[in-house]
């Protein structure tokens, strides 16, 4: 291994110490707790070393999105793939998107409540953010109904669970309807 391999890999190391610190922050303390300061206290590196990698908090929001992009994509890909039928894929898309939003509140705000300089829905959008939509659309565009765009309908979908993600983690919705709510949302929406 070269001398500039062994640096570029070391690099990549303190960028991903440095987004798992900030995300474990956020998660543990909400984003307010997570400053450039800090985060290099913890991975004890100085600041101008954290600014190296990022600009700010901006960018280290960005890193979290996209990281959680990924692992949402996933989680949303894994129990679909395990469920029988259109109507069953979808429930449990829904079911894999609530709990993920539930479980990682500070990653899911990283990717849809702050600012991370991200484009969403643009051609410059990063592929993590467009391969979590894509999950979506790949149960989703099966149950959109005919004459109904597929990306229209996901989107319309992917609006009603984060309205759900959303209410529910602020309290004002009671926890106990939870399923009562993904079940009526699929029998409504999707056309199985």
């Amino acid at each position: 291994m070269s001398v500039q391999e062994r640096k570029e890999r070391e690099r990549a190391e303190r960028e991903r110490l440095i987004v798992a610190t900030a995300r474990e922050l956020a998660e543990q303390q909400g984003w307010d707790a997570v400053t450039t300061r800090r985060l290099a206290e913890r991975i004890e590196y100085s600041q101008p070393v954290l600014y190296s990698h990022f600009r700010g908090k901006r960018e280290i929001i960005g890193a979290v999105a996209l990281e959680g992009a990924a692992e949402m994509a996933a989680a949303v890909r894994a129990a679909a793939s395990g469920a029988n039928g259109p109507r069953e894929r979808v429930a449990a898309l829904a079911r894999a998107y609530l709990d993920f939003a539930a479980r990682n509140p500070a990653v899911y705000d990283a990717l849809f409540q702050l600012d991370g300089g991200l484009a969403y829905a643009q051609e410059d959008t990063p592929e993590p953010l467009k391969d979590a939509f894509a999950a979506l659309l790949e149960s989703l565009g099966e149950v959109a109904g005919d004459g109904v765009h597929p990306g229209l309908f996901t989107e319309v979908f992917w609006a009603a669970l984060h309205g759900l993600a959303t209410l529910t983690r602020a309290g004002r919705l009671l926890p106990e309807d939870a399923e009562r709510r993904v079940e009526l949302l699929v029998d409504r929406l999707a056309m199985v």
